[in-house]
């Protein structure tokens, strides 16, 4: 066992070395840099295009979702409130129906049978 430990010590230790080589390395910085660049550029190109033809991005596909969203959440509880609303009017209309037709038996002459 003390062997493969000894090997995988010195791996570890080979590991380590190139990746501080690799950390340290001028010409891996300058590459890392120009792919950023790169990248950075071929995006703002991306918006460009897209904006020229007047097409959205996915952002603004994404922030128009988000209000779309927040839009129809504010519309269901303004159709829960009319459902409310609906629903004591309804009571209403009935209470008024029933007072207006105790009050017109309660007005209507009492016929004697005589």
């Amino acid at each position: 066992m003390a062997d493969g430990d000894g090997l995988r010590a010195r791996s570890e230790q080979a590991i380590g070395e190139i990746a501080q080589a690799l950390i340290d390395s001028p010409h891996l910085h300058s590459a890392l840099q120009a792919a950023f660049g790169a990248r950075e550029k071929a995006l703002e190109a991306q918006q460009a295009a897209m904006s020229a033809l007047n097409l959205p991005s996915a952002g603004d596909v994404e922030r128009l979702e988000r209000r779309i969203r927040s839009f129809s959440q504010r519309l269901e509880d303004v159709e829960e409130q009319l459902d409310d609303l609906t629903r004591e009017l309804g009571s209403l209309r009935r209470k008024i129906a029933a007072k207006a037709q105790k009050e017109a038996v309660e007005a209507e002459p009492e016929i004697d049978a005589a």
